[in-house]
C-alpha cells in the first residue's frame, strides 16, 4: 500500500471516531439519538384521527396575554390594522464606467 492511501485511512478512521454516539461512560446510546428526526417526522405526519382540541389545551403559538388582549379588542370592534410591509427594496446606481 502506498503512504497516501495509509494516511487516508488513518485520517478517515479518527474522523469517524467523533460520530460515535455511544456514551463512553455508561456505554449506552446517546439518550437524544434520532430525536430530531423523530420530531421533523412528526411535524409532517398528518393526523389520521383529527379532532377539536381538548378545552383548554395549549396550541402551538399560543400566547395568552397577547391573546387576551386580541379577543377585548375583536370584541370592542377595535381591532388593529395590519402594517404595510414590502419585502422588496429598489436602488439605484450607474453601470457607466469612465472612458
Amino acid at each position: 500500500m502506498s503512504s497516501k492511501l495509509l494516511l487516508v485511512i488513518a485520517a478517515g478512521t479518527v474522523l469517524l471516531g467523533a460520530c460515535d454516539t455511544i456514551d463512553p461512560v455508561s456505554g449506552s446510546t446517546d439518550p437524544a439519538f434520532g430525536e430530531a428526526l423523530a420530531f421533523d417526522k412528526a411535524l409532517q405526519t398528518v393526523n389520521p384521527d383529527p379532532g377539536p382540541p381538548a378545552p383548554g389545551a395549549a396550541l402551538p403559538g399560543d400566547h395568552g396575554e397577547k391573546g387576551v388582549g386580541a379577543v377585548e379588542r375583536y370584541r370592542k370592534d377595535a381591532v388593529k390594522e395590519p402594517q404595510a410591509m414590502s419585502t422588496q427594496t429598489s436602488s439605484s446606481g450607474s453601470g457607466g464606467g469612465s472612458k
